[in-house]
């Protein structure tokens, strides 16, 4: 744990440094737009930086490699990225050991037992759908590739470099009744194949904008991603949000420090308030369940009103939880065989 007083000594040194640089925090995203401005409220003298929103997990890890050595404000000192990027990060160097004041609350099985990385908030896969546009809410993966979603289906990143879209790839996979690991990303890619083929697939990263505009009518995204957009849009169109029948994956983020981070002891105070009843709060506020959530829970923490917030608790219920190694698998087929296979550029 942390003491008090090494407390005071982290906000003193973090302080000292005056910045925190992140990299790849949409607002949107988990409500990370309130979570920044809390930290902000409570460290007032450190200037929050922040890098590339709409970057992807691969994107976070290209960064700290392009500066390293360099001290300016493009060097991220933290990262946010899918599960299976926390241990090659860890194999390659780029990440440092840090365990928060909370770490006994992380469960086991989503943190790095030397400290590297820890799993921050998991949410599942769902279809968010521009009811204007779309007349019948498709339920399942298997309706998406039917001949009324022409020109309608996106995924809410580059399969090639986001993990939001490579576990799009691998619950699709699921859902044609392929097992996690390389046999979800082959069926994953057959099935996005087929998709692309019919005219179905829209080679554009779906968000709450090119949805409202109708470019991608139909976007498969993280629930708390498509939660949050649909706040964001307020009705203007009207959505659904559907976490399909089969196929129902779970995905895992992880926090790091930067290996090279500029500002080592912001990151630290960083961890410290992401992982502390306020920070991961805010994240549940922006529907996602964060790391601590059962912890929490059962010692009375979470207001009812945040948990009524969330889709029914049976949505949940049968949500798969890839490991590291079937994430692994599945994201080396999904990358290297996208071109081949699906041969379309999203961007």
């Amino acid at each position: 744990m942390v003491q008090a007083q090494d407390m005071a000594a982290l906000e003193a040194a973090a302080k000292a440094e005056g910045m925190l640089t992140t990299i790849a925090l949409p607002h949107s995203w988990c409500g990370y737009g309130d979570v920044i401005a809390g930290f902000k409220a409570k460290y007032p003298e450190i200037t929050v930086n922040e890098l590339n929103p709409d970057a992807g997990s691969a994107d976070e890890l290209e960064a700290i490699r392009a500066n390293i050595g360099n001290t300016g404000p493009q060097a991220p000192d933290v990262i946010d990225v899918g599960l299976a990027f926390g241990p090659a990060a860890k194999d390659e160097g780029l990440i440092q050991p840090y365990k928060v004041a909370t770490w006994d609350e992380i469960p086991e099985s989503i943190k790095d037992p030397d400290g590297y990385w820890y799993g921050d908030y998991y949410g599942v896969m769902s279809f968010m759908v521009n009811k204007d546009l779309v007349d019948n809410t498709p339920t399942d993966w298997a309706d998406l590739t039917k001949p009324e979603y022409a020109g309608q289906v996106a995924l809410a990143g580059d399969p090639r470099a986001s993990s939001q879209a490579i576990m799009g790839v691998l619950a699709a996979g699921m859902a044609a009744g392929g097992a996690a690991g390389a046999e979800s990303g082959e069926k994953g890619l057959e099935f996005f194949k087929t998709l692309n083929e019919n005219g179905n697939f829209v080679p554009v990263i779906g968000k709450a904008g090119t949805l409202a505009q109708g470019a991608t009518p139909i976007v498969l995204a993280w629930d708390y991603n498509a939660l949050s957009w649909r706040d964001e849009l307020n009705g203007n169109p009207p959505v659904d949000i559907v976490v399909p029948k089969t196929g129902v994956t779970a995905g895992v983020y992880v926090q790091a420090i930067s290996a090279h981070a500029p500002h080592p002891n912001a990151a630290k105070l960083w961890m410290e308030y992401l992982y502390s009843d306020e920070g991961q709060t805010a994240w549940l506020k922006g529907y996602c369940h964060p790391a601590r959530f059962n912890a929490m829970s059962a010692a009375g923490k979470i207001p009812q009103e945040l948990l009524d917030a969330l889709p029914p608790a049976e949505a949940y219920e049968a949500a798969y939880f890839p490991t590291i190694d079937e994430q692994n698998a599945n994201k080396e087929v999904v990358t290297g065989g996208w071109d081949a296979v699906v041969g379309a550029n999203v961007q």
